[in-house]
């Protein structure tokens, strides 16, 4: 029996690294090919000899349009769309395993429409830049809290579906909200403003936005690495996941912080791009299986490629 049994695992680990070694490979050239096209061509060598001048800190020799296309337009825009495809992914496989149900995505909670409400608030009050963006992160967590809050004050039934359906309760005034929001707005400046913030866009970012972001990507990451091992008891159930040892509460408050940071980051700056939390982690489990220590990574290769690649067909 461990003759047949060594071979299926075999056979598995060679699956595994094959899927790991494509999503890595498309990764690859779509990052190039991203860099390259447009209206303004730039060389692959171009592009080499740009990113070595930098890093050993000698002049390029190439003109100040081609830094600039490469740096402060395209750089930042390939840069997030990687960042955010990526954290949208991640946080869509956390929240599928934890929830255990394949039809979830990261603004199951509410994340989405608490960030949509804080940001459309933004544009109604004519505040900056920064200032619609740290009000759709902070009313995207406070959204998030209410939601939890909610589950935890109703102690006696099922928390996951408490969760699911409180999420469902506050995304929906929220929506409700924005579109109140939406009817009493300037139809001339506010509320083009809105309807292209809610419809989700990457062309206006830059080189500061990514890094108002990334810590919060980056802490929220975190946590879902070291519980990977939880996540695949917490996949099993409540009852299974507390008779292997795991604290199921403190453990679905940490991946739900987690990936709520990193969700409420990421729209904060994106708008709401859908799908990419619901459909990149199944792609991801075909490639590596379910297990959650290799499925994390490789949704974040896939959704990071993906949003590239749909970057490279609207330009």
């Amino acid at each position: 029996m461990r003759g047949p049994q060594n071979k299926d695992r075999l056979a598995r680990r060679r699956r595994e690294k094959l899927g790991f070694g494509l999503a890595v490979a498309l990764l690859v050239v779509l990052f190039v090919v991203a860099f390259s096209s447009g209206r303004f061509a730039v060389t692959i060598g171009d592009l080499l000899h740009l990113i070595w001048s930098k890093i050993s800190g000698t002049p390029s020799g190439l003109s100040e349009t081609v830094e600039t296309v490469v740096f402060r337009v395209r750089g930042p825009r390939v840069l997030a769309s990687m960042a955010v495809g990526a954290t949208l992914a991640a946080a869509g496989a956390a929240y599928q395993g934890l929830f255990r149900n394949p039809l979830v995505s990261p603004d199951i909670l509410g994340v989405s429409s608490g960030a949509a409400l804080g940001a459309v608030l933004g544009i109604y009050f004519s505040l900056g830049v920064v200032g619609i963006q740290a009000l759709a992160f902070a009313v995207g967590l406070g959204a998030v809290a209410l939601v939890y809050l909610i589950g935890a004050s109703l102690r006696h039934h099922d928390p996951i579906l408490i969760l699911v359906l409180a999420g469902v309760v506050i995304g929906t005034l929220f929506g409700s909200a924005v579109g109140l929001i939406k009817y009493v707005a300037d139809p001339y400046n506010q509320l083009p403003a809105i309807t292209f913030w809610l419809l989700g866009s990457l062309t206006a970012i830059t080189v500061g936005d990514l890094w108002s972001i990334l810590p919060a990507i980056t802490v929220g990451l975190v946590p879902l690495y070291l519980l990977r091992w939880r996540m695949n008891l917490m996949t099993l159930g409540e009852e299974e996941a507390q008779a292997l040892g795991v604290d199921t509460r403190r453990t679905r408050l940490a991946i739900i912080s987690g990936a709520t940071l990193m969700t409420s980051a990421a729209v904060s700056v994106s708008g709401i791009i859908g799908w990419i939390g619901l459909l990149i982690p199944h792609f991801a489990r075909l490639l590596v299986g379910p297990d959650f220590g290799r499925l994390l990574p490789a949704a974040m290769l896939l959704g990071a490629g993906y949003l590239l690649a749909q970057r490279l067909q609207a330009s």
